[in-house]
């Protein structure tokens, strides 16, 4: 199993920046994907974007596609995620998630609410 903790929520005004982390602990960090989705109010949980176990291969959801950028530090047992130009749709709680097998996310972390105002 692995523990997944995000952090780095907050709130910021549009075209601001913010980069969340998830430390994740337990089994070894470099045999899963990871992911990040987020949930708006009232919405479905939806995919942002992924990053293979390398890191070396990324996937990104076109609403964030060149403001959001995904990356790994394997020896940290971290991921990132660093969101530049957010706009208030950017509004939501924000998980991590870890795979063994690809695209089956059987981890979640807690969530961290990101507030974009205009």
């Amino acid at each position: 199993q692995v523990q997944l903790v995000e952090s780095g929520g907050g709130s910021v005004q549009a075209g601001g920046s913010l980069r969340l982390s998830c430390a994740a602990s337990g089994r070894t960090f470099s045999t899963y994907e990871m992911a990040w989705f987020r949930q708006a109010p009232g919405k479905e949980r939806e995919f942002v974007t992924r990053i293979s176990r390398s890191g070396g291969i990324k996937y990104y959801a076109d609403s964030v596609k060149g403001r959001f950028t995904i990356s790994r530090d394997n020896a940290k047992n971290t991921v990132y995620l660093q969101m530049n130009s957010l706009k208030p749709e950017d509004t939501a709680v924000y998980y991590c998630a870890a795979a063994l097998l690809t695209g089956t996310y059987d981890y979640w972390g807690q969530g961290t609410q990101v507030t974009v105002s205009s």
